[in-house]
């Protein structure tokens, strides 16, 4: 069957470009989907994207459906003939749907019956005559939040659309998509090839648009802009941090790119470089410059959109653009200093943070209390995690961080520096955000640790204890965010801490104002429910967690290794047989119904069996206890390990139900000794499941 490579064009005015490769991923997808579900020969798919286009080029693509057999079963022969044979009116009328008679039906037979069967031969269609409605559909499934309507039509789409290309090797299809007719004119360069070009055939796409100045593959685009600013930083004397949401923005907005180096006073780096990096990285997408040792530079990286003849005026441009924000940054500096941030917190009791749980006035003072409660635990005095803890959201009421909200924390850390605070105040403040996504950096001094659990905490006490516990995909308050990084402060930093302590320490500080009895036991659930997609995004496996959970240890600490040890002996040869036998095991006394002995009697002891996994358990007693007296989970299952045989001997060998009662007994409680001596670390029965 022919094949030809297949492209797909929808030009657009600019697209958002946040949007532009999801966008992009989707359209893909959808047409791909679109042509193997309809029975359309495919090979390999390329993805095209830009400010002003999304296109799909797809190789090998046949050009129509191939040929197909269609089956259609009628009514069983019981009921497709009466008694003499003939014909029933179910039969005729199911023949008569398929064009045929019930004499040319032919016979299906299975184990369950004869049915009448009618098999014919489709003709594949043209690919022409599919694509049109296909891209139409494809279209319609793209994650696009609030289409826009352009002009008279009632079409709707993200951007208003001018061209549609549809391009089988050098055939056009015809069509009419989103209410424009397919062409071989694509749109070119907005500035440098405002007038488009003619596409001649789909493999000439990428190289046609290259000479539109269009730069048309997102990747060597990104590519392209990355080798720019390398460039320019290189020739600059400074560096660029690693920032790829901001180089994804920018690939985003431009189709020629062209990096340029501009400057700005040097007046402005008395400033902190944070709200200075916000103006210029999310206001103007431009790629600030840091020297070797993190200091910014009077100097920025952007990426045109063309290729300037007077790549000076262009300059000047930007410069200009950029003073008056980076003089707003200046002043609101300036303006803060002359308040203290001290005097800045009576400001936070008219800022709400919750209606039943107060102001953030109110959260600061419990953050305060608790923080110098968990510094305390972590064996430091607990005045300076109190300060900060009084302190870390003062910056909430500055100009700055209104003008700037990315800059809370790391002004008040200025602003505490500033006023002569304590270092350790001031680190402290900056440090009570973290971890602020998954991968961040957590807090480095004790008492950024103890104020970013306190406000942690607040948060997960305080909306649990009214009730507003997060469900499905709501969660207004991050909650599961802040668990998660509560559990990684906790686990990570090695601090000697319990939940359950933690939350009480919490709880307490609301003096009675939660209404929920059940809080405390809620937020510890939903802490412990939060280890399964911490340590999955580890590789730890399912099973390896559930045997954990399973005991509830409540020191993330204790649970970490824990899970590191049970993922350790899962690894081992011995570890499938005895976790079947602990399942086995628990099966058995899940049945008994009376008391279990805490002994066993060696003098009821018969088989050779059941001694010999006594001793067994004697020898694993003495060597993991002496590993558990250290803590080395992992020592004590390997220590454990070595029970495999002795156990499968006895299962092999013994009954455990004896006719004997005291015998019987006597079996459960050694099963009871093996397994809760597994159960001191984890419930090895959940593993492999």
């Amino acid at each position: 069957m022919q094949t030809a490579t297949l492209l797909v064009e929808i030009g657009t005015e600019e697209l958002p470009p946040k949007a532009l490769q999801r966008l992009s991923e989707a359209f893909g997808e959808a047409l791909h989907r679109q042509l193997q579900e309809h029975n359309i020969a495919t090979g390999a798919m390329h993805l095209f994207a830009s400010p002003r286009r999304l296109a799909v080029q797809i190789k090998d693509v046949a050009a129509q459906q191939a040929d197909q057999v269609v089956e259609k079963r009628g009514p069983s022969v019981d009921v497709a003939f009466d008694g003499e044979g003939n014909p029933t009116k179910a039969a005729e009328g199911w023949a008569r749907s398929n064009g045929i008679s019930v004499a040319e039906a032919e016979r299906l037979v299975t184990d369950k019956g004869e049915w009448l069967l009618y098999k014919a031969e489709v003709k594949g269609q043209p690919l022409a005559d599919l694509l049109p409605d296909f891209v139409q559909k494809a279209l319609a499934q793209l994650p696009i939040p609030k289409p826009m309507r352009w002009g008279a039509s009632a079409v709707q789409f993200i951007r208003p659309v001018h061209t549609v290309t549809m391009l089988h090797g050098d055939e056009l299809i015809p069509g009419t998509v989103l209410g424009v007719a397919a062409s071989n004119h694509v749109l070119g360069h907005r500035f440098h090839c405002p007038q488009g070009a003619t596409l001649k055939h789909a493999d000439d796409y990428e190289a046609t648009l290259e000479e539109a100045y269009v730069i048309a593959d997102f990747a060597k685009r990104r590519q392209r802009i990355v080798e720019g600013i390398s460039a320019a930083a290189k020739a600059a004397h400074g560096t660029i941090r690693d920032d790829a949401e901001l180089l994804d923005e920018v690939t985003a907005l431009v189709e020629w790119p062209a990096a340029l180096t501009a400057s700005f006073d040097e007046g402005f780096l008395n400033v902190p470089k944070e709200p200075l990096i916000v103006t210029m990285k999310d206001d103007q997408r431009y790629f600030p410059l840091e020297d070797s040792e993190g200091n910014l530079l009077s100097k920025f990286v952007f990426v045109t959109n063309i290729d300037s003849k007077d790549p000076a005026q262009v300059i000047a441009g930007n410069e200009r653009v950029v003073r008056p924000r980076l003089a707003d940054a200046q002043f609101f500096f300036e303006t803060d200093k002359k308040t203290k941030l001290a005097d800045r917190v009576p400001a936070l009791g008219n800022v709400l943070f919750q209606k039943q749980l107060g102001s953030i006035k109110d959260k600061s003072d419990r953050i305060s209390r608790v923080a110098a409660g968990i510094a305390e635990k972590l064996g430091q005095a607990g005045d300076v995690a109190a300060r900060a803890g009084y302190l870390c959201k003062a910056d909430l009421v500055s100009q700055m961080v209104s003008e700037f909200p990315e800059t809370q924390g790391v002004m008040g850390m200025h602003y505490a520096r500033n006023d002569g605070e304590a270092e350790g105040v001031a680190e402290a403040i900056y440090e009570h955000y973290l971890p602020r996504f998954s991968g961040d950096t957590l807090p480095q001094s004790v008492a950024g640790c103890a104020v970013a659990l306190a406000d942690k905490l607040d948060s997960l006490v305080g909306i649990f204890g009214i009730g507003q516990t997060p469900k499905g995909d709501r969660d207004p308050f991050a909650l599961r965010r802040a668990a998660i990084g509560l559990l990684r402060i906790v686990v990570e930093k090695d601090l000697p801490l319990d939940l359950v302590e933690l939350i009480s320490l919490s709880r307490d500080s609301f003096h009675g104002l939660l209404s929920n009895e059940n809080a405390a036991e809620e937020v510890l659930e939903f802490l412990l429910g939060r280890y399964r997609p911490m340590y999955q995004e580890q590789g730890i496996s399912v099973d390896v967690i559930q045997a954990v959970l399973a005991r509830r240890p409540t020191a993330p600490v204790d649970f970490d290794q824990r899970v590191r040890a049970v993922a350790s002996f899962r690894e081992l040869p011995e570890a499938e047989a005895l976790a079947a036998a602990n399942k086995r095991v628990a099966n058995i006394l899940a049945k008994v119904d009376s008391p279990i002995a805490d002994k066993v009697d060696s003098g009821l002891l018969t088989a050779q069996e059941e001694i010999a996994l006594v001793k067994a358990l004697e020898e694993a007693e003495m060597s993991s206890g002496h590993a558990l007296e250290q803590g080395d989970y992992t020592g004590a299952l390997k220590a454990l390990a070595a029970l495999q045989k002795p156990v499968d001997a006895f299962f092999d060998s013994v009954m455990v139900n004896a006719d004997d009662d005291a015998v019987r007994a006597n079996r459960q409680a050694l099963l009871q000794r093996l397994r809760n001596l597994f159960l001191q670390i984890a419930d090895i029965s959940v593993l492999n499941q």
